[in-house]
């Protein structure tokens, strides 16, 4: 068994970590030349301010009383300078926004996992082409262009990482912090030669990070006052800049000014997904060499925000993200990021036509490098004869195109030339993704191979060791000429891979599938036994039980792209008692577990958790687990069990004492946020002590089948009522409500199969081993409760919101334990919210494997099988185009089903781990006759 496990637990980290490769590997190239525009720039400085979370709609839209939010800004691109909206792309968290911002390129969406903190790739930002930078703001954003930057001209001055609270009564001081520095800076450098040289230097950038909004957007939610306060305070922030800057330099009209955001936010204040309120940021350019407002009589756009804003009549000029790299660049004269993929927005500058057609022939001629270098790197990698290069830009076409732009800027037919640059740059963006993307058909079909190889091995193994379907005894002649085949064909791969220099990644998953074909074929008697069983069944069962299995494991997929899909099933589970006749022999358990499956539907179709905070739920849900909870210790000590330990009961006064205090802090934890008193020390302390005491409380009470699943729910609850901010409370309770009656219900249908006598689960301990012996072998009904099984899992997890997307998870669900910005706790703290609604579906499944007289194994290989052809059809649905929404939620999916396999093989030892031990404390041992 043990080799079985860890040969699963391998292939299935493999399979997981080739879509990253696949489809995610890291798209910088190294080795080009910089280019620059030959022409002087407009502008000797830039000043970009970043307001960090701040939304399109936010800055541009008018109060209750019809006057701009941000005056300031208002006046600006009504007569100074030009505005639009720019798109930024999924994911929209702090880290790949200023990337895009500032160096031009759009992370890949493994860089997420590497955190904010530091550069998991090299790349070439405006910062380093800069002469010199100086930056002001968050900790977590300026350090990662200083590091990155060569030589030490980029300058950054940082507030502390415990500023960035949630739960302050102010975060606007983030923002006040950094434009005093700022003003002290420049002040200090008219008594400060060096720095005053310095700051007259052309090529200069000065960049405030402003972290006020997102944090007030984070603890308040975008529509509050606190959010619409912090803009005024930006706007009146940056005004105050602007004319400081402008009086240090005598007013010299040689300072450009930019103003954008990194990401928006959700109404519910969070971001990371690709709704519309979060990829929607507000750009405002003015100053030196950027173009006047233009009037326009009508302008069309698919949205309605000009009508909405009164802008219908200025010019609105959306951008990419990664356009506003270049905009710099050319803005202040320095060499565009080597790696930007950016386009210039040639509408912003207000010069010359030359200058316009020389920058946009640079921006082409610097993208047009990185694909020659992505080219080179394939075709040395590539067998000649193998080789197929991108067509549209071949050497001769490359050569063709930069003639042609050149002969016409020099005949001054510059608008030709523009459009030209354009169409260069669009083949080149192609083309760059035409070779990253080389290899993936032929990494994606070796990849399927081993999943559909793997299946069918597990398959087998359960018909072998755990049916009666098969008699034959193998023969060992034809084995050795098999192994040399398959050794054969494992060798000529590695030898093909090895020609081509391919990376070692490459061989194990061109080479997994072959070890796995290889126990396939080994085993070829027992598909021949399985073949003459199946045509001596009776057809129109068969293709029935088929036909069944796949709607089912259909309606699976479906429900991870509509919860609503869950609905629908658990529906059909509620018929299950009438179907298949339970009823008649159980009336009163069929009835509650109909009840509860329609208790259980509703909650997929509840909106996702955290859009809007409910308190009083959380506390009903406190209080009725309390209620549950003494009714069940009444029928406890009513019932006669004679192996019990009366002062065992001492243990479940405790956990309820435990649900009463988490109630109450909850309660009190926000009432205190609301106040703006922040978290009070006490309430964080006992949140922290009943996450450590629960689980050990848990393991002191009885392991009898009743008594520790009770003591499993209370534990479990006090956690997650610390973690609940609304309805979700009451769902572990309804769910744990299905799981009980599930386990019973369970009984009757082995009963109703005649498989085996009733054990009596009043008195059934955890902790007597199942006899060996007494395991009988699988039923096709085993099949059901396999699928029940995974059907509960997935409900666990969507139940109350889509976990595949970032921005449904919502910061107020931590906050009796942190309000401190620190990610990966706050993460951690997330995911054991998530797993909570997981352990108490694998402590039921423990339940009914050991009540059902089965080995954990045989049931636990046809899950796996469920899950594998489920992740099958994720793997070919993941996507790396289209919106980024799609390409995050279909890689989510993908990672969510394979971990589920991964999950649900911890899941089972936990399980197995919180029924079966007890820790004796103060317990006086008893010797029962």
């Amino acid at each position: 068994v043990p080799v079985f496990i860890l040969a699963g637990l391998l292939v299935h980290c493999v399979f997981l970590v080739s879509i990253f490769d696949i489809y995610f590997s890291s798209p910088l190239v190294h080795g080009m030349t910089p280019q620059q525009t030959p022409l002087p720039p407009p502008a000797k400085r830039l000043v970009l301010f970043v307001a960090d979370g701040l939304r399109a709609d936010s800055l541009y839209e008018l109060d209750s009383s019809g006057a701009p939010r941000a005056p300031y800004l208002r006046s600006i691109l009504e007569n100074n300078g030009s505005w639009g909206i720019s798109h930024t792309r999924v994911p929209t968290e702090s880290r790949p926004g200023h990337v895009a911002l500032i160096a031009g390129f759009y992370e890949d969406v493994s860089a997420v996992a590497k955190g904010w903190k530091e550069n998991p790739v090299e790349f070439d930002s405006v910062f380093n082409e800069s002469k010199y930078t100086w930056s002001w703001g968050s900790p977590d954003i300026l350090p990662m262009f200083a590091k990155g930057a060569t030589g030490d001209h980029v300058y950054t001055f940082c507030y502390a990482a415990e500023s960035e609270d949630f739960g302050a009564e102010d975060a606007a001081k983030l923002d006040r912090w950094v434009f005093d520095h700022v003003k002290s800076f420049f002040n200090s450098s008219r008594s400060n030669q060096t720095l005053f040289s310095a700051l007259n230097e052309e090529k200069v950038v000065l960049f405030l990070h402003l972290l006020g909004i997102d944090t007030n957007g984070h603890a308040h939610r975008p529509n509050s006052r606190e959010y619409q306060e912090n803009i005024k305070q930006l706007d009146e922030g940056v005004k105050e800049i602007a004319a400081l800057i402008d009086n240090f330099y005598g007013n010299d009209g040689k300072t450009a000014f930019i103003l954008t955001s990194d990401h928006g936010m959700t109404d519910w204040g969070s971001h990371g997904a690709g709704h519309p309120s979060e990829t929607l940021t507000p750009l405002i350019v003015w100053g030196a060499g950027v173009n006047y407002p233009q009037k326009v009589t009508s302008q069309f756009f698919e949205d309605n925000f000009l009508k909405e804003w009164k802008l219908e009549n200025l010019k609105r000029l959306d951008v990419n993200q990664a356009d506003i790299a270049p905009l710099m660049a050319s803005l202040i004269g320095v060499p565009f990021p080597l790696n930007s993929v950016g386009a210039l927005p040639l509408e912003y500058l207000n010069s010359s036509a030359l200058f316009k057609a020389e920058s946009m022939f640079t921006n082409a001629v610097q993208i047009l490098e990185q694909f020659k270098v992505k080219m080179n790197q394939k075709k040395e990698t590539t067998l000649s004869f193998l080789f197929t290069p991108f067509k549209p830009l071949s050497a001769s076409e490359q050569i063709n195109f930069l003639r042609k732009i050149r002969l016409y800027i020099q005949q001054q037919k510059y608008d030709e030339a523009v459009s030209l640059c354009k169409t260069l740059i669009n083949l080149a963006l192609e083309g760059l993704s035409y070779y990253h993307t080389y290899d993936r058909l032929f990494l994606g079909l070796s990849i399927a191979g081993g999943f559909v190889g793997w299946t069918t091995y597990v398959i087998l193994v359960i018909i072998k060791a755990h049916t009666n379907l098969t008699k034959t005894v193998p023969s060992n002649k034809k084995k050795s000429t098999l192994f040399y085949g398959f050794a054969a064909a494992g060798m000529i791969i590695a030898f093909f891979l090895l020609i081509q220099m391919c990376p070692w990644t490459y061989y194990i998953y061109c080479l997994l599938p072959v070890p796995v074909w290889y126990a396939v074929v080994k085993e070829i008697s027992v598909i021949q036994d399985l073949a003459t069983n199946v045509l001596s069944l009776h057809i129109g069962q068969s293709i029935g039980f088929l036909l069944v299995c796949i709607l089912g494991i259909e309606i699976l997929v479906f429900s991870f792209f509509y919860r609503s899909a869950l609905t629908v099933g658990l529906l059909v589970f509620a018929g299950w008692p009438a179907i298949t006749q339970l009823w008649i022999q159980a009336k009163t358990k069929a009835m509650i577990w109909t009840l509860l499956c329609v208790l259980l539907a509703i909650f997929p179709l509840m909106p996702v958790v955290g859009r809007e905070p409910n308190i009083p739920l959380v506390i009903a849900a406190g209080l009725l687990t309390l209620l549950i909870s003494f009714f069940s210790l009444a029928s406890l000590c009513k019932s006669e069990n004679k192996y019990r330990d009366n002062e065992d009961l001492k243990v479940y006064f405790y956990q309820m004492f435990s649900v009463a205090l988490s109630t109450y802090i909850v309660s009190s934890t926000h009432n205190s946020l609301k106040i703006k008193q922040g978290l009070p020390v006490m309430n964080q302390i006992i949140s922290w002590m009943t996450l450590v005491s629960s689980p050990v409380l848990l393991l002191l009470s009885p392991t009898f089948l009743f008594e520790r699943l009770f003591s499993i729910l209370l534990s479990l609850m006090s956690t997650y009522l610390l973690l609940s901010t609304g309805y979700e409370a009451l769902f572990p309770l309804a769910l744990f409500g299905l799981m009980f009656v599930w386990i019973n219900m369970e009984q009757e249908a082995l009963q109703h199969y005649g498989l085996s006598l009733k054990p009596k689960l009043a008195v059934f301990n955890f902790t007597c081993a199942v006899d060996i012996t007494q395991f009988r072998q699988l039923h096709l009904d085993d099949v059901r409760r396999s699928f029940f099984f995974v059907f509960f899992i997935v409900t666990a997890f969507f139940g109350t919101g889509n976990i595949a997307s970032i921005n449904s998870f919502d910061p107020a669900s931590v906050y009796c334990f942190l309000t401190v910005f620190s990610p990966f706790m706050m993460g951690g703290l997330l995911l054991l919210k998530v797993a909570i609604p997981f352990v108490l579906v694998s402590c039921a499944f423990e339940a009914v494997q050991v009540t059902t007289q089965l080995s954990s194994k045989s049931l636990f290989l046809i899950v796996l099988v469920i899950s594998d052809i489920m992740a099958l059809h994720f793997f070919f649905l993941v996507k790396d185009y289209g919106s980024w929404l799609d390409i995050g939620t279909s890689i989510s999916h993908y990672v969510l089903v394979m971990s589920l396999t991964i999950f649900m093989m911890v899941m089972n030892g936990l399980a197995q781990l919180l029924t079966t031990q007890r820790l004796g404390l103060f317990r006086r041992t008893k010797h029962h006759s």
